[in-house]
């Protein structure tokens, strides 16, 4: 049987069709996100598994000791400047949560008209009946 050009572009339409609905299946059934929304549950129960797995295969001890050979040397001189750093950086938000409590703690007071950090009272007026 001899196909005319207008058969076969059409084959080639609805074999693009099928691959295209074929695709947009699969991308539908590997996408993590979705997968998790429909099926919350055995998404947990998979993921406590393979957490009590790994907990139970000494990756990470096997993972920290190749960490301190490849590092030998350099983890004192790292770690001590690193040491540094994070201490900044904890010392910089502690001082910017103390400034944002100490700043709501103020306007609290003075929306209830308690004395502020002066010691001045800022008394409310009696309520002329």
């Amino acid at each position: 049987m001899v196909e005319t050009t207008a058969d076969v572009r059409r084959d080639i339409e609805l074999t693009r069709e099928r691959m295209s609905s074929t695709l947009a299946e699969l991308e539908h059934k590997l996408n993590i996100v979705e997968v998790v929304k429909e099926h919350p549950w055995p998404s947990l129960a998979l993921a406590v598994g393979a957490g009590v797995l790994l907990s139970g295969s000494s990756a990470d001890v096997k993972a920290a000791a190749a960490t301190v050979t490849a590092t030998k040397g350099a983890s004192s001189r790292l770690g001590s400047v690193l040491d540094e750093v994070v201490a900044s950086l904890m010392n910089g938000v502690h001082q910017a949560l103390d400034t944002r409590i100490t700043s709501w703690v103020d306007e609290l007071k003075s929306a209830i008209g308690a004395p502020g950090r002066g010691g001045a009272s800022s008394v409310i007026p009696p309520r002329a009946d």
